[in-house]
């Protein structure tokens, strides 16, 4: 998943049945097909290994992206990423009994695209939702 965190906007999400370094670009390479970067965005993560891994550090520099990694063992250092999936895990997936990992796909992606991008509104934001902050800040 990957946040624009000034929006609180997730731009960038993969699923899989396991996390690997191909989920991960699979997620950059959404984030900038939807995105305009200027040289020098930073690109913050935890220390997993699909991240760290030089494929993916690769990636990000042939992106113009600054890798920024957490300390070891700190999730405070990831706190906004942390706190999208507890909020994902609480509003929706403790309430879900996924049939089939496609419906939980269409769910999460329901759940991302059409509610928490659009719809949910954040404190952080003014209780705006990500995209009307988004809008109101190009404005």
């Amino acid at each position: 998943m990957v946040l624009d965190i000034y929006s609180r906007q997730v731009v960038g999400w993969s699923m899989s049945g396991r996390l690997t370094r191909e989920l991960t670009i699979d997620a950059l390479n959404q984030a900038v097909s939807r995105r305009t970067l200027s040289p020098g965005v930073i690109f913050h993560s935890d220390r997993g290994g699909r991240f760290a891994c030089k494929e993916f550090q690769n990636l990000l520099a042939k992106r113009g992206m600054i890798p920024s990694m957490s300390r070891t063992g700190d999730c405070n250092d990831n706190a906004i990423a942390e706190t999208f999936f507890d909020t994902l895990k609480t509003e929706l997936i403790y309430f879900e009994k996924y049939r089939s990992r496609n419906k939980a796909r269409r769910s999460i992606f329901e759940y991302i695209e059409v509610f928490y991008n659009r719809q949910r509104r954040h404190s952080a934001l003014g209780y705006m939702t990500p995209a009307e902050f988004e809008e109101t800040s190009l404005n």
